[in-house]
């Protein structure tokens, strides 16, 4: 078998091409059959970006008080830490495959796990989030669908509510590339100032690895 990003790589590569761009996600994983080292993305913890931000700002759910959603929930880490911290907890993700495994993985959890389409959320979770947390989905998402994306999840953000972006980067002038693990642009995420949200903070930071990434980590948060 192919390594996990190659295989990715070429699922994301044959799906493009049809009407349904975005099956291979649910594919990826009803493949893995359970092997979650078969997923490029899955490392079982919660993003270490996400978790650093967190234990900075003292973010804390108020005794399920507060609302947060998690965009592309994959295997469940990252709903199961804001969890932890007291937040109600939504998790979507396209793939139904994801879900029943990530809800498999946390039987007793409080977390509401949900498939969903980040381009068509329901209605009734507009402006209903006190936080979002949106890792890593925008750059694999092709890039005509990652506009309509930014204004969805714009609109569920609930006043006085923030969203953590965390994201490959790149400079306005880089190519864009052609990966399913597209770098993303200051440019490329205006839509959410234009969809009414503010930009609280910019942090644009190398990761160390081999070889390195780039990653932006931004808030942005609606008066």
């Amino acid at each position: 078998m192919s390594d996990p990003r190659s295989r990715a790589r070429n699922l994301a590569s044959e799906y493009a091409s049809t009407d349904d761009a975005l099956g291979w996600f649910d594919r990826l994983y009803t493949t893995a059959a359970g092997d979650a080292s078969t997923i490029p993305w899955a490392d079982l913890k919660p993003n270490p970006h996400f978790v650093d931000w967190a234990e900075t700002h003292g973010l804390h759910g108020d005794g399920g008080r507060r609302k947060a959603l998690v965009c592309g929930c994959g295997l469940g880490d990252d709903a199961e830490a804001l969890s932890t911290i007291e937040f109600d907890v939504k998790a979507f993700d396209i793939s139904p495959a994801a879900i029943e495994w990530a809800q498999k993985r946390f039987a007793a959890s409080r977390v509401h796990y949900i498939v969903a389409n980040v381009l068509s959320p329901p209605l009734d979770w507009r402006k209903k989030f006190d936080f979002i947390l949106e890792a890593y989905t925008l750059q694999v998402l092709p890039p005509e669908m990652q506009q309509v994306a930014m204004t969805s999840l714009a609109q569920l953000l609930a006043p006085g509510g923030s969203i953590l972006l965390i994201a490959r980067g790149r400079d306005d002038s880089d190519p864009a590339g052609q990966d399913y693990r597209r770098p993303l642009s200051r440019a490329d995420l205006k839509t959410f100032v234009e969809s009414g949200l503010r930009e609280d903070s910019f942090e644009d930071f190398v990761e160390d690895g081999d070889p390195p990434v780039r990653r932006f980590r931004i808030v942005y948060s609606r008066a």
